[in-house]
C-alpha cells in the first residue's frame, strides 16, 4: 500500500481495527504524552486524539508502536528492500524472478521526487502558536516538535540531489526563544545537517530551513534512515513509500512536500543562538540547555485536515525503539557490504543505542598462525567508528565469527558470555580518548566529547565464568555484591562524589584490595552501581545503567592494571564504575497526578479500558 498521506494511513489503520479513537479532550502538557507512553507499553494501537485540550488540530500517535503495524505500513516497500538485498548477493535472481526485478525498476523509479503546482500543504496558513504544544516531561523547556522532518538543501548545490532529511529536534516555546517568531533547531553530532550549516556560515549567509511534520510516513522513516552519505533522503522515501513523492516550491523557498500537515519555513543566521532545552531524550535522562542555533520563522502553513503526527521518547524501549528495529531490518543484510569483513552488528537499544555497539567480525589475516589474536578485528571495529551512524557508538565489542559460527550479536547474555571468556584484558581493550561522542550521552569529559572502547575477541576460551559469590572480603563503602550473569559481578558504592574528568580514589582503592586478596580468576568483570537490586533485577535495567553511565577512559579500572607504552591493560578483573555520576543528567521520572489520570482511563468505561 502506497500511502500518499497520513489521513489515508489512519483510515487503512481503522478498518484493519489498529487504531483507536480518544474523544475525551486530554491536555497536550504531559497526559497525551503519558497516554501514548502507557499503550506504546502495552502494545496497544495507533491513537487518534480528535479533541486536544486547547489545541485546534488532531493528534496522532503510537503509530509506530509495534513491530506489526510498522511491517504492515511498509509492506510494499519492505518486499522492495528484500528483492534489492537479494539481487545485489545474486544479480542472476532477476532472471528467475522478472517480477520482483519490474518491481525493483519502479521502486528506483518511485526515489525521484516529482514537482507540482498545486499542493493541499499550501491551503492555510497560520501563526507557530497555533501548533499543539506537546510536552512529554515535568522538566522539559517547552513545547516539542517529537516527530519532524527538517529538510535543508547544500548552499553551493540547490535542489534535491545533495538536500538533507533528518529528525532533528525542535522547540517551539519556552527559554528566549521569541513567540510566534521563533524555534530552536538542535541537531546532534555527526548529522547531514552540520555541513549545509558549515557551508552557509563559510559564505556568511543564512541557512534556509523547512520543517514538515506529517505527509506520507515514508518521510518520517526516511528522516531517521541512517542512508549512506550522498544518498538523498527523499529519495528513499519514495523508494520505500512506492510512488513519486510530490513537492511544491513556492517563490524563493525550499521545495516542501504537497501532501504534508504542516511546513514551518525559516532560516538559520549566522552565528545566532540561543539555549535550547532541556528535554526527555531516548537514554533516558533530560538533556540539558546547551546553546544551539535558532530558526527564525518566517511561515507556518497547514493543509485544511491537518492532523498532528507525535511520538515521546524516554528510557528505551519506546516507539522510537520499534523504529530502529525496523531500520535494522531493512538495514541489516547490506552490513557485509557496507563493512568489509564485519557479518553482524546490532546498536543495543536497551544500552540507549549509540553506547554499546555489539559486533561479528571475521579474523582471517593470519590464518596459519598457531592462536588466533585479534587482528583483522582492528580493522573491522575501526570502520564502525569511522562512518554512518555507528560512528557514535561508545563501547563496540567486536568477536570473531569463526569462533562460533553460531554467535548472534541479538542474543546479548550469550554474546556477553562469549567474550569474557575470550577476551585477554592485557591486551584487548583499545581506548580512543578526547574524541567525539554522542550529543546526548553526558558520560564524558564534555558536550560532544568522551571517549571510546574497543574490546575485541579471538582464538579458544582463556577461562571458566564464575556461578557462584566469591568469599571476598570487601573493602570499606562496598557492599551488596551480587551474581548478575555468569563472570559478571554487581557491587553497591557510595554515591560519586567526583569532579567531571576525573578519577576516583575509592575505585583505585577498591582493585588494589581485591588484587591482594586474588580471588576473581573466574570474575573477569565487576561493575561498581548505586542500586544493585536494580540493576540486577533485568537484563534491561543492567544494559541501561551500566553503559549509559559510564565513560570508557574515565571510568574502566582493572586489577593489576598497567600502562605500557601508551596500552592500558589489566591483569585481573575488569572494574567498571556505572554510578550516576556528579555531572551526569536526571533520570526521567513521569508524573504521578498524570499517571493516576491514564490509570482512571484504563478503568471499565474509559477509553483505554482493555488496552492498558
Amino acid at each position: 500500500m502506497s500511502y500518499r498521506n497520513i489521513q489515508h494511513c489512519l483510515s487503512d489503520l481503522e478498518a484493519r481495527g489498529d487504531l483507536l479513537r480518544i474523544e475525551e479532550p486530554l491536555d497536550p502538557h504531559l497526559e497525551i504524552g503519558a497516554v501514548q507512553r502507557r499503550v506504546f507499553r502495552a502494545g496497544g494501537p495507533a491513537l487518534l486524539f480528535t479533541n486536544p485540550a486547547g489545541c485546534r488540530f488532531p493528534m496522532a500517535g503510537n503509530l509506530f508502536g509495534t513491530r506489526d503495524r510498522i511491517r504492515y505500513i511498509f509492506r510494499d516497500g519492505l518486499r522492495r528492500f528484500e528483492t534489492m538485498h537479494q539481487t545485489m548477493a545474486d544479480p542472476l535472481s532477476l532472471l528467475r524472478n522478472p517480477a520482483g526485478g519490474l518491481g525493483l525498476a519502479r521502486g528506483l523509479w518511485h526515489s525521484r521526487p516529482r514537482r507540482v503546482n498545486k499542493a493541499p500543504a499550501l491551503q492555510r496558513r497560520i501563526s507557530l502558536s497555533d501548533l499543539p504544544r506537546l510536552v512529554s516531561w515535568p522538566r522539559d523547556g517547552g513545547a516539542f516538535v517529537t516527530l519532524p522532518q527538517v529538510y535543508t538543501e547544500h548552499p553551493e548545490h540547490p535542489g534535491f540531489r545533495f538536500s538533507n532529511l533528518g529528525m532533528y529536534r525542535i522547540q517551539l516555546d519556552g527559554n528566549d526563544f521569541l513567540p510566534d517568531r521563533e524555534s530552536g533547531l538542535h541537531y546532534q553530532i555527526h548529522r547531514g545537517i552540520g555541513s549545509h550549516h558549515s557551508k552557509a556560515l563559510q559564505r556568511g549567509e543564512p541557512m534556509r530551513v523547512n520543517v514538515f511534520v506529517g505527509g506520507p510516513p515514508a518521510m518520517s522513516l526516511a528522516a531517521v534512515m541512517p542512508l549512506p552519505e550522498g544518498v538523498p533522503e527523499v529519495y528513499f522515501a519514495g523508494f520505500i513509500g512506492g510512488h513519486r513523492i510530490p513537492f511544491t516550491q513556492p517563490s524563493g523557498e525550499l521545495p516542501l512536500p504537497a501532501e504534508a500537515d504542516f511546513c514551518l519555513s525559516g532560516r538559520v543566521r549566522p552565528g545566532v543562538t540561543k539555549p535550547e532545552g532541556p528535554f526527555g531524550d531516548h537514554l533516558g535522562y533530560y538533556s540539558l540547555r546547551h546553546e544551539f542555533p535558532v530558526m527564525e520563522v518566517d511561515s507556518v502553513r497547514c493543509r485544511e485536515d491537518a492532523i498532528w503526527p507525535f511520538t515521546t521518547v524516554g528510557r528505551p524501549p519506546q516507539e522510537d525503539s520499534v523504529l530502529g528495529e525496523f531500520i535494522h531490518e531493512l538495514t541489516g543484510p547490506l552490513v557485509p557490504r557496507l563493512f568489509k569483513g564485519v557479518n553482524q552488528i546490532h546498536a543495543v537499544d536497551a544500552a540507549g543505542v549509540h553506547p554499546l555497539l555489539l559486533a561479528v567480525g571475521s579474523e582471517r589475516y593470519v590464518p596459519f598462525a598457531g592462536e588466533r589474536i585479534p587482528q583483522e578485528l582492528l580493522t573491522n571495529a575501526n570502520q564502525l567508528l569511522g562512518s554512518t551512524q555507528t560512528s557514535l557508538s561508545k563501547y563496540v565489542f567486536i568477536a570473531a565469527g569463526e569462533d562460533n559460527p553460531d554467535l548472534s550479536v541479538y542474543n546479548v547474555p550469550e554474546f556477553l558470555e562469549h567474550m569474557l571468556t575470550r577476551m585477554d584484558p592485557r591486551r584487548d581493550l583499545h581506548f580512543i580518548t578526547r574524541t567525539t561522542m554522542d550529543t546526548l550521552d553526558y558520560s564524558g569529559i564534555s558536550l560532544n566529547q568522551g571517549s571510546k572502547l574497543i574490546l575485541a575477541a579471538a582464538g579458544p576460551q582463556k577461562r571458566n565464568l564464575a556461578t557462584e559469590l566469591p568469599r571476598v572480603a570487601w573493602p570499606e563503602g562496598f557492599s551488596d555484591p551480587r551474581l548478575f550473569h555468569r563472570g559478571i559481578l554487581l557491587l553497591q558504592g557510595r554515591p560519586h562524589a567526583m569532579p567531571r574528568d576525573s578519577r576516583d580514589p575509592e575505585m583505585e582503592r577498591l582493585c588494589l584490595e581485591l588484587q591482594e586478596q586474588d580471588l576473581l580468576r573466574e570474575w573477569p568483570l565487576l561493575v561498581v552501581v548505586d542500586d544493585v537490586p536494580f540493576c540486577a533485577a533485568s537484563w534491561d535495567n543492567f544494559l541501561w545503567a551500566v553503559f549509559t553511565r559510564s565513560d570508557p577512559a574515565t571510568d574502566m579500572y582493572g586489577l593489576g592494571a598497567f600502562t605500557h607504552c601508551k596500552h592500558w591493560g589489566s591483569s585481573g578483573a575488569l572494574v567498571l564504575d556505572a554510578r550516576l555520576k556528579t555531572y551526569h543528567a536526571s533520570i526521567l521520572e513521569p508524573d504521578p497526578e498524570v499517571e493516576r489520570k491514564v490509570d482512571n482511563l484504563g478503568a471499565p468505561g474509559g477509553p483505554l479500558h482493555g488496552i492498558i
